[in-house]
């Protein structure tokens, strides 16, 4: 988890409610969840599936450990 959006977060709600700023401020906020979001699903979608378990001979038919 990146630490710098804490100072984004903190930021957002210091501005009064309805000004530019706090708008600008929650529009920056959301890309920048957005854009985290993202990347944490691309890096999810990287992972290789696991390999199936065999379906014939003593090994490998009830347990799958591999390294």
């Amino acid at each position: 988890m990146d630490l710098s959006n804490t100072a984004l977060v903190n930021n957002a709600g210091s501005a009064s409610p309805g000004s530019v700023q706090s708008s600008a401020q929650m529009m920056v906020l959301k890309k920048a969840i957005n854009l985290q979001g993202q990347g944490v699903m691309d890096l999810l979608n990287s992972v290789p599936p696991q390999p199936a378990l065999a379906t014939s001979g003593n090994l490998g038919t009830r347990l799958n450990a591999y390294a």
